[in-house]
């Protein structure tokens, strides 16, 4: 099997998708921008070969690129980034070399653009949040004067929280208007609820070897806008109600043989025409693995590995990878920013949860309005000893 492996290196925890292929067999062909000699060890020993380019956003040399591995491997069976900003380009050139495992460049509009995913919420019978396309101040205001304030905008394709904001009135919406960038955005309205994702390795029928389920007390777009440290954790167990709303969201659009990252509020009260307290209303799909450290997380409240997982399904189309189904842990994270008087030390944080903490480290800059700049990752037996170590990051 020849498996192109668009930036192995980013981010830099991939390389173990990388390693887990080439340990089954797979030929690991890589494609990146970085020099060949920045790459950590561990994905040089699990690429094949790696071919550079001068920007991975150059289609012509990312095309190339392929072309090459073709012509000296022969087919290429699978061409995957697992990020999100590549996935256009990974559909295009599926598409352009006839590879059929994965998603093709028609319909990629229906993954990347939130107009187009509501519209396959809608289709499928599955709550979500009304939408609108932000065009004018007054096509805003009419929106606004349906659903009320508060509202979110967002770009219609963009990336994890970026550019997101939530607007409670009409000075806040003009001054949106304002400096409104130029790019398309879509306004929705505000749902009183947690929100909770659904993470999922999907099978050549769609169905899940593996379901996980994440919950962000703090969104990512209230840590960035709101300047707050961001915590969020991995669950031992997966609600069923959550599991019953991922596996109809990837039915209805379809997908296959993938990592996804289903985002999902779960609704703190009841509200018409999208369900009681308690139920899930679709929020965004992401055809990715989820963001930063979580694979690792999930990882530690299941006892597995979700990289051995995605090459189970990429090499068997079957689960061959132990997972704990019980007596598992709450995985959590908890980034701290910049600029805080903290009252525990780094040092009094290793010292107290020193058998609980399974990552820390300095997050890259470019990580740092939304993970923060350090980061503790710890498990934990119950939810309240996670929420103990919490407050004790929080003081």
């Amino acid at each position: 099997m020849n498996f192109i492996f668009v930036s192995p290196n980013f981010p830099h925890t991939y390389w173990n998708f990388c390693d887990r292929l080439r340990r089954g067999g797979a030929n690991v062909l890589g494609i990146g921008d970085a020099p060949y000699d920045g790459l950590e060890d561990g994905l040089k020993a699990s690429l094949t070969e790696y071919y550079k380019v001068d920007s991975l956003g150059n289609y012509d040399e990312v095309f190339r690129a392929v072309a090459f591995f073709s012509f000296k491997y022969g087919k290429i069976d699978w061409i995957e980034s697992l990020n999100e900003y590549w996935l256009e380009q990974d559909a295009r050139l599926r598409t352009d070399f006839n590879i059929t495992t994965g998603i093709q460049e028609d319909r990629i509009g229906f993954i990347k653009e939130k107009s187009q995913m509501k519209q396959i919420y809608i289709n499928a019978g599955i709550p979500t949040a009304r939408q609108s396309k932000v065009t004018t101040l007054e096509a805003a205001r009419a929106f606004i004067e349906e659903v009320g304030y508060p509202v979110v905008v967002k770009p219609d394709n963009g990336v994890g929280a970026a550019n997101t904001w939530k607007l409670s009135s009409d000075l806040e919406l003009e001054r949106f208007f304002g400096d409104l960038p130029q790019i398309p955005y879509v306004m929705e309205e505000f749902i009183e609820g947690d929100l909770v994702s659904y993470e999922a390795i999907l099978d050549s029928k769609g169905d899940p070897l593996f379901e996980n389920m994440s919950v962000f007390p703090i969104p990512v777009m209230d840590a960035v806008n709101d300047d707050l440290n961001l915590t969020y954790y991995v669950s031992p167990v997966v609600d069923p109600k959550l599991s019953e709303a991922g596996r109809r969201t990837v039915r209805a659009f379809g997908v296959n043989r993938r990592f996804v990252h289903l985002e999902f509020f779960r609704l703190k009260k009841t509200k018409k025409g999208l369900g009681k307290k308690g139920e899930y209303a679709g929020l965004e799909v992401n055809m990715r693995p989820p963001g930063g450290y979580t694979p690792d997380m999930i990882n530690f409240a299941h006892s597995t590995d979700v990289y051995q997982i995605f090459a189970d399904m990429v090499l068997y189309d079957e689960l061959r990878t132990e997972v704990a189904n019980k007596n598992g842990y709450y995985c959590v994270y908890y980034g701290r920013k910049d600029g805080r008087d903290y009252l525990h030390s780094h040092e009094e944080i290793m010292e107290r949860y020193r058998d609980n903490i399974v990552m820390q480290e300095e997050m890259p800059p470019v990580n740092w309005p939304q993970m923060g700049r350090y980061m503790y990752t710890a498990r934990f037996k119950t939810k309240k000893e996670m929420l103990a170590f919490v407050d004790f990051m929080q003081e």
